[in-house]
Parts: structure tokens; sequence; C-alpha cells
């Protein structure tokens, strides 16, 4: 699970990230490698806002969100690592670099996002992050946070 004895549920994700509805898009974290790499589930629902423009008829999430929800893991990986949780420091993206978008994500599955840093610093991070859907690889990028 976690490096820390605490569970890693929906109350530790509100400590650690900013987001909230509608832009929280992390819904649990399986596994927390402080340092490494995290696994962390959207759960993604038809009920979600930008359903009702993204396809009327053929519902698809944006690439840019699954982005987003990587973004979110990252950040999530970024302030356990760093022990930044209640210190008024946020991250924020630099650079988006090499997006792939291999497969569409449809509502009613479970988006697992793998996230691990490339490169650690103390005010700049650089990720690696892959979302798939039953072992299929819908996204994949890397890109760089800043912590301020």
């Amino acid at each position: 699970m976690s490096d820390s004895d605490k569970p890693y549920d929906i109350a530790r994700i509100l400590e650690a990230l900013p987001h909230r509805y509608p832009m929280l898009l992390v819904d649990r974290v399986a596994e927390l490698k402080l340092g490494e790499e995290i696994t962390a589930i959207k759960a993604v629902s038809f009920n979600e806002a930008f359903f009702q423009g993204h396809f009327p008829g053929r519902p698809i999430m944006p690439g840019v969100l699954q982005v987003e929800a990587l973004a979110q893991a990252a950040g999530i990986l970024a302030v356990e690592t760093l022990e930044l949780a209640g210190s008024g420091k946020l991250v924020y993206f630099m650079a988006i670099e090499n997006a792939k978008f291999r497969a569409p994500v449809e509502p009613g599955c479970l988006l697992e996002l793998n996230v691990g840093f490339v490169q650690q610093r103390a005010k700049v991070c650089k990720f690696w992050g892959k979302a798939s859907v039953d072992g299929k690889v819908t996204c994949d990028v890397q890109f760089t946070a800043m912590i301020a």
C-alpha cells in the first residue's frame, strides 16, 4: 500500500491536493513508494460534467483530463516525498512533453494512474506518467512541475 501506516483514502488525498470537485481527478491511492512512484485510481463515472459535451452519444474522457489526473497523482507523490502536506506549497505544471493518447476512456471504467520521478530537485521535478484501463495504456506523457 503506502510507505505510511495511515491508509491513503480520499480524506488523505484532500489533505495532499488543493483540488476539489469537479477538478479532483484522483479517487484512491493504491500504492505509494516515497521518492519513486505512485499508483492511483480515478473511477470514471457517467456523471462527470465533461461527458455532457464530450461527446453526446459517445462519451469519451478528454485526453487533457487524463494528463491532469496523472499530474494530480504526481502532486501527491511530490507532496508526500517532500513532506509538504499542510505547508501551503503547491505543485504547478511547467511543461508537458511527448503526450500520446492511445485508447479512449469511457464511463464506467477504473483509470489506473502510474507516475514516477524522472528527476527530483528541491523546487522542480520531472515525471513520467502512464494511464491505463484493464492493463491497456490509454495515455503516456512526461511532464515537469514546480513546487511553489
